[in-house]
């Protein structure tokens, strides 16, 4: 059931890059949607904060008392769990930043109180809204690909030049997994359904950093056993793509989690029948189309529902991805 809802009250916790270069002015082209409020932070002299004509709000929990319907958390993992239980505490509708928190038992727990109140709960992938990912999903569902046999998927890019950066920062809850290694292991249960385990794993670290730097997983179906293989890592050679392989054809495509507004994603299609075609799609704005889907949770308690089961089975899968590559 969609219930109707007000303009949105919206206000941001932190000043992560990602708020300040595309979730805000997201919010910003969706005035009947969203009444940005403003952003909080500790650090008032942040220089990004200094070019922007942004409401600054000293400290997360003044925001908090500040007469909205819902926050945006991009904060570092080891703080999600805090800062989204205050929220919903205090009646908040809450997007944030994968990973939503640092363990099973953390999500759980929040995923609890979102329930016991009502709230939205939503972990950002805005790949998921991006109509590149429709169209997959259009070709399988087709049967263009036959019946699934295999899927690998990949996103990794070089060392951050930044040696403080948080995701070096165990304390923070850095690592590859949590901040790489999300995107495949999402987009996995996307193609493959939530009824899948984990049956092997590696993580990898150096002298340098008590962090993860890179990992694999593979991944298989409870029931049909196909497998998705994934790799993900901070010291790798950029890669954010997709295969997929059927009876009938395969597809492959190389922006899978990052096709920005100005990108036209390219998918190469390769069938039995029509043999390799080269599909270029529409480029797209995935953080609107991820604001309006979450405007559509507040507003419906069955996408709240099936938000709560994601979150849970994607901190299941991460977790048993650390369990497989700790032994």
């Amino acid at each position: 059931m969609i219930l109707k809802t007000k303009k949105v009250r919206i206000g941001v916790l932190g000043t992560a890059n990602i708020a300040i270069r595309a979730l805000i002015p997201a919010m910003d082209r969706l005035p009947e949607l969203y009444d940005f409020r403003g952003i909080a932070t500790r650090n008032k002299k942040k220089p990004s904060l200094a070019k922007e004509p942004y409401n600054i709000i000293q400290g997360y929990e003044n925001m908090l008392e500040d007469g909205l319907d819902a926050v945006y958390i991009p904060l570092p993992n080891s703080l999600h769990f805090q800062w989204v239980r205050n929220a919903l505490d205090r009646g908040l509708h809450v997007l944030v930043e994968k990973s939503l928190a640092c363990n099973l038992s953390e999500v759980e727990k929040l995923n609890d109180i979102a329930k016991k109140n009502d709230l939205a709960l939503v972990e950002n992938f805005q790949f998921r809204f991006h109509p590149q990912l429709k169209y997959i999903l259009d070709i399988i569902e087709k049967g263009t690909l036959g019946e699934l046999r295999y899927v690998r998927s990949s996103f990794c890019f070089p060392p951050f030049q930044d040696k403080d950066n948080i995701r070096y920062n165990k304390d923070l809850g850095g690592g590859a997994l949590l901040d790489a290694g999300a995107y495949p292991v999402k987009i996995s249960q996307i193609i493959l359904g939530q009824k899948v385990e984990v049956t092997s794993a590696s993580l990898n670290y150096s002298d340098d950093f008590e962090v993860d730097l890179w990992g694999s997983a593979t991944l298989e179906q409870k029931q049909g056993g196909v497998i998705s293989q994934i790799n993900f890592g901070f010291d790798n050679y950029y890669q954010c793509n997709i295969e997929i392989l059927g009876t009938e054809g395969k597809l492959y495509t190389n922006r899978i989690f990052t096709a920005g507004d100005r990108i036209k994603p390219s998918i190469l299609l390769e069938t039995k029948s029509k043999g390799l075609e080269h599909i270029e799609l529409p480029s797209s704005n995935h953080f609107i189309n991820m604001l309006e889907y979450f405007n559509e949770v507040i507003g419906s308690r069955e996408l709240r529902k099936k938000e709560y089961l994601e979150n849970k089975n994607q901190s299941r899968l991460l977790q048993e991805i650390k369990q497989k590559a700790n032994g």
